[in-house]
């Protein structure tokens, strides 16, 4: 959010999904109940630091760490809010002052404070625990508004995989020590995770679709949502038809790990260093849309999802139950979650960021990775793309008929004087063969080397699957004759590139 958007906000004042808390030294009591409403019904923005007039009153900057370190290990807290609902709050400043701006999406579950469920209307929040009607009423809006809940009451624990289910457990307890699914059994972690619920129009219990997409064994899968599919293709040099395609029909663990499989076999991975740390931009970046792809589809669509790789873009297309229309943009994004079971999983897998923050970071490292803004489109169809990295007008995109990513990070790397001891032997190499093709022995020789190391080894493997380097007898590329040269990318690279000294 901008201060010019805040200021609007504030002159509008507060409503039905609008909030002003004054802040100033802590948190008043009440924030909660306010953010537990606005989860039960549409969502809202809350605002710290503003009296109720509109009137900006300001937090202490003694006190600003404090209070964001309370707001989120309090969101975390399912003794506070139940189920936790994972948040982070925004710092503006207005007029001088320091205020704390909280977009609160509506939820797919009912959520309670301190045991207590809260709901919005047009006078603020109101506590509907013990009026049997509105409770069931909003449970009920919760379920028809949220495909996810549906309840499926005759699928059994046996039909779930339950090596998937330890496979959350495994990783949560390695994320966070006393995670409270680490030692929860099957049934537990389903109902903690909001996995199993109860349908309070019928009184029938059981696995949600969200339950059965995460865990289900294939057929089950199928059962519950009969056109589940996700096609993965690579259309670079056939445009007709593909040129490597999976289509992955089971479990969303398992399509998050297949479709990564998919981009890792065919975009290539440039050196990027991010202070003095190298990060893969690729694992940055097509986590969070593969995440996206799997999180934030309307299942009952049969529109199947895709994910495309083409020569100079990545696209996705998945079906889509809208909260806006048009080109979203991180600076005016409210994150809206389409379905908050099947997110939450993610989202303790590590597999997936805070919402809000994904988008954030999905514009950050795209711009890194490709010169460009990603484009997302919200419509019935979700459109995600993404472009890959150009070099020397040509596209650096899938290994199938193209070159491969290895001229941002290097140019990293050089601009910070930080380049590791592998990015600057991998220039060195490409600089050694700018005079033409030599065996692995005379590039050691070249490095200064006794022997053909594993480290050369390596960076001579790294600059092949790049697409920088290629055999001089392609069809023996096991000849004692066998040699390296530069292909046209890497020669164009050598060219552009000054070389290490």
């Amino acid at each position: 959010m901008t201060p010019e958007q805040l200021t609007r906000l504030l002159r509008d004042g507060e409503g039905l999904t609008v909030e002003f808390k004054r802040a100033r030294e802590a948190l008043n009591r009440d924030v909660y109940e306010t953010i537990c409403a606005f989860l039960n019904q549409r969502g809202g923005t809350l605002v710290l630091g503003v009296a109720d007039d509109g009137s900006v009153t300001g937090i202490a900057p003694e006190a600003v760490a404090q209070i964001r370190r309370d707001l989120i290990n309090t969101l975390h807290n399912s003794q506070k809010i139940n189920p936790p609902m994972q948040l982070v709050p925004e710092q503006l400043e207005l007029d001088g002052q320091i205020v704390l701006v909280l977009s609160v999406p509506e939820s797919s579950q009912v959520h309670s404070c301190n045991n207590r469920v809260f709901s919005r209307n047009e006078d603020g929040d109101f506590d509907i625990t013990g009026h049997s009607q509105l409770l069931g009423e909003l449970y009920l809006r919760k379920q028809v508004s949220y495909s996810e809940n549906r309840i499926f009451p005759f699928i059994h624990l046996d039909d779930l995989r339950s090596d998937l289910i330890e496979r959350v457990r495994h990783n949560v307890r390695l994320q966070r020590s006393g995670h409270p699914w680490a030692e929860l059994d099957d049934l537990e972690l389903l109902k903690s995770a909001r996995l199993y619920q109860r349908d309070y129009q019928t009184g029938a219990e059981g696995v949600s679709m969200a339950g059965a997409l995460l865990f289900g064994r294939d057929e089950v899968v199928l059962g519950v949502v009969p056109h589940h599919r996700t096609d993965a293709i690579l259309r670079v040099q056939n445009m007709d038809r593909y040129d490597d395609r999976d289509d992955i029909r089971t479990n969303l663990l398992e399509s998050y790990d297949r479709l990564m499989a998919f981009v890792n076999k065919h975009i290539a991975d440039p050196f990027y260093l991010e202070g003095n740390q190298r990060v893969s931009l690729r694992e940055r970046i097509f986590r969070e849309v593969v995440a996206n792809l799997l999180i934030h589809r309307e299942y009952l669509n049969p529109f199947p999802a895709k994910l495309i790789i083409q020569r100079d873009r990545v696209t996705t297309e998945n079906s889509n139950n809208p909260h806006g229309m048009g080109l979203l943009r991180p600076d005016d994004f409210a994150p809206s979650p389409k379905n908050p079971a099947i997110a939450r999983v993610f989202r303790e897998m590590q597999w997936a960021e805070e919402l809000g923050s994904g988008v954030r970071n999905l514009f950050k490292y795209a711009r890194a990775f490709g010169g460009q803004d990603p484009i997302l489109s919200e419509e019935s169809i979700f459109r995600v793309t993404v472009m890959l990295p150009q070099l020397d007008g040509g596209a650096v995109t899938a290994r199938v008929g193209s070159t491969a990513g290895w001229q941002s990070g290097a140019e990293s790397g050089a601009e910070s004087g930080a380049e590791s001891g592998a990015e600057s032997q991998e220039r060195r190499l490409l600089a050694a063969l700018g005079s033409g093709p030599l065996s692995k022995a005379e590039l050691a020789s070249q490095l200064g080397l006794s022997t053909v190391s594993g480290a050369l080894n390596r960076s001579v493997r790294r600059l092949f699957a790049a697409d920088l380097i290629e055999h001089t007898l392609p069809e023996k590329p096991n000849s004692r004759l066998q040699k390296y040269r530069l292909t046209p990318a890497g020669r164009a690279l050598v060219n552009q590139q000054a070389p290490s000294s």
